[in-house]
C-alpha cells in the first residue's frame, strides 16, 4: 500500500509501539490488562480492542496491511503521543496509565 501519508504512519507507528506482537499478547491476557482502560456497558476496553488489532498488524506484512490498518496505526500514534504527554509523577510500575498504554503496545518503562 503506497497512500499518502502511510510512509510517516509507519515510522511513527513502529517507533512508538514498542512491544512485540508475543509481548503484547501475553500482557493482553492479564487481569490489569483487562482492567485498564474505558470500558463500554462493562465490556472490553477500547484499548484491549485496540491491542488485538495491533498485534495483527505487527504481524502482518507491510504489503498487505490495508487504509484501514493505517488508520487504526494513525489512531495509536495519536494515543501514545497524548498519553505519554500526562505522564504521571512518581513510580508509575503498577498504574493504570502504564496498563493502559501497554494495550495500546507501549511500554513506557521499555
Amino acid at each position: 500500500m503506497s497512500g499518502d501519508g502511510h510512509g510517516e504512519t509507519w515510522d511513527d507507528f513502529h517507533e512508538l509501539v514498542n512491544m512485540t506482537p508475543a509481548d503484547l499478547e501475553k500482557w493482553l491476557s492479564t487481569d490489569a490488562s483487562k482492567d485498564a482502560g474505558q470500558h463500554r456497558d462493562g465490556g472490553e476496553s477500547t484499548g484491549h480492542a485496540s491491542g488485538r488489532r495491533i498485534v495483527e498488524i505487527l504481524r502482518s506484512r507491510k504489503g498487505d496491511l490495508t487504509d484501514d490498518d493505517y488508520a487504526h496505526m494513525r489512531k495509536v500514534v495519536g494515543y501514545v503521543r497524548r498519553h505519554l504527554a500526562q505522564r504521571p509523577t512518581g513510580d508509575v510500575t503498577d498504574t493504570k496509565w502504564r496498563h493502559s498504554l501497554m494495550n495500546w503496545g507501549h511500554d513506557p518503562l521499555a
